[in-house]
């Protein structure tokens, strides 16, 4: 009998997991996020940088008269910096913060497609040790060949990015 709830709640948490993502590039890598948790995708625009903020957190951007944090996903996940290109975008997507839903930018090479995904298509994170915590990670998805890496836009940020970001915009 456990076994069967070990397996059901395993197939219930695939079954979370299934739905809409939009998937998008950093360096040779494709990565999702919930097409939910995106309110924009726009052009790479001017970015006003804020002092003494870490190197990931590119600055803030005027959005229809919104201050909208931004943040380069590249250096947020310890990628090498690369020139922006007529790809490169920022997505701007709808976080929970401490005093409520924030929107916040962030720069990717390039968005590829929005693809629906079945729970079945969507596996655990393989176990990388302890020293390396995956707790943004949702899983990997198997899409025609290719490993897509599936992101909980909540938890990339840290709660100290989300306290740089709220006193940033207030």
């Amino acid at each position: 009998m456990s076994t069967t709830m070990t397996v059901n709640d395993a197939a219930a948490q695939s079954d979370v997991r299934a739905g809409k993502y939009l998937t998008f590039q950093l360096s040779n890598e494709e990565f999702g996020i919930r097409v939910l948790k995106v309110r924009e995708i726009m052009g790479l625009q001017e970015i006003t940088a804020v002092p003494q903020t870490p190197a990931h957190i590119k600055g803030v951007i005027n959005l229809r008269g919104k201050v909208v944090p931004v943040i380069d996903l590249r250096l947020k996940f310890g990628l090498a910096a690369a020139e922006y290109t007529q790809r490169t975008c920022i997505i701007v997507t709808q976080v929970q913060g401490e005093s409520g839903a924030v929107l916040m930018g962030i720069v990717v090479d390039g968005v590829a497609e929005v693809l629906t995904l079945a729970g079945s298509e969507i596996e655990d994170t393989p176990d990388f040790g302890e020293e390396y915590s995956g707790g943004y990670l949702l899983g990997m998805a198997k899409v025609k060949g290719k490993v897509k890496i599936l992101l909980d836009i909540e938890r990339v940020l840290s709660t100290q990015d989300l306290h740089n970001l709220n006193s940033m915009v207030r």
